[in-house]
């Protein structure tokens, strides 16, 4: 893409004087001359009226200069926009989320990130696990936010601890022990539970069987759900209890009890998912400064320890 000619055109009809245009552009006059001469032929008009005096610029000439600042500001423009693309400051970046406890993280996170890069496009798509992998592996999703359980030994996937998320049992406000401070697991061994589908989440299910075969007992799961806000619906109906991440209380209807459990240090990992091979150059970007900033709430967290 030679766009010299229109660059020496510019020059000579800016400064109307080949000299001064040779000087701008650091070459000798005689390929000035001549890169005009040709660019007149190949458009099929005069550009310049010239005499041993003066150069001025024709009708024709007039109209084309301000045609040719537009071509070559859109080519300028074009050429830095594609090495910016390169560098990941122009692009897209699909995150991937299920449904955990990022609300403050991550919009906070995508703030700054936005701040610095304002010409990346943020997708945010919510998932349950099994759907964020394949998405992951499928290069339809650039990063996730997921839990750790479900992630542990997939190939070309790399993770990043956040933090960890404690676990409460959930009660309907008049069940029998809502007002405990604190449950023992093995006190829940003739209790109905009730559940998100093995399917849907299955490091939660899996958690829970784990944590009541420590104590001796099968759970009785007399109902699953799809979704998490079902399975807490089931709670306030008093159909069963559940086993879930302490932060759905912010969710969850004034009506729910969530006890802390005794004896068991029963939590899960809230980690960030990405594939190690990843075409997007924005991807790098993102996690430069997702690592600023977990550090900062890290030192947040260490200060009001």
């Amino acid at each position: 893409m030679d766009i010299r000619p229109l660059r020496y055109f510019i020059s000579v009809a800016e400064h109307l004087n080949f000299t001064e245009a040779s000087k701008e552009l650091f070459v000798a006059q005689p390929a000035v001359s001549q890169q005009i001469a040709q660019l007149e032929k190949k458009l099929g008009v005069k550009l310049f009226h010239r005499d041993k005096h003066s150069v001025r610029l024709t009708n024709a000439g007039t109209v084309f200069l301000k045609n040719a600042k537009e071509i070559i500001e859109k080519i300028d423009e074009s050429i830095v926009n594609a090495q910016q693309a390169e560098e990941g400051f122009i692009g897209t970046l699909n995150i991937g989320i299920l449904n955990i406890p990022v609300r403050d993280f991550l919009p906070l996170l995508i703030r700054k990130f936005r701040q610095k890069y304002p010409r990346v496009n943020i997708r945010l798509n919510y998932h349950h696990l099994g759907r964020i992998i394949e998405k992951l592996k499928a290069d339809e999703l650039d990063i996730a936010f997921t839990l750790s359980p479900g992630m542990q030994n997939i190939g070309g996937i790399e993770s990043k601890t956040l933090w960890s998320q404690p676990h409460s049992i959930i009660l309907h406000q008049d069940h029998p022990l809502a007002n405990r401070t604190s449950i023992n697991i093995a006190e829940l061994a003739d209790e109905p539970f009730v559940m998100v589908d093995r399917q849907e989440a299955p490091p939660g299910f899996d958690l829970l069987l784990a944590a009541c075969g420590n104590h001796g007992f099968s759970p009785n799961i007399v109902s699953t759900a799809a979704r998490i806000e079902a399975v807490l619906m089931m709670v306030d109906s008093d159909i069963g209890i559940a086993i879930l991440p302490k932060y759905l209380q912010f969710f969850a209807p004034p009506s729910l009890r969530f006890i802390d459990i005794e004896g068991d240090n029963l939590s899960i990992d809230v980690i960030t998912s990405w594939k190690k091979i990843n075409n997007n150059p924005t991807l790098s970007l993102f996690i430069e400064e997702l690592e600023v900033l977990h550090s900062e709430f890290y030192e947040q967290s260490k200060a009001h320890s």
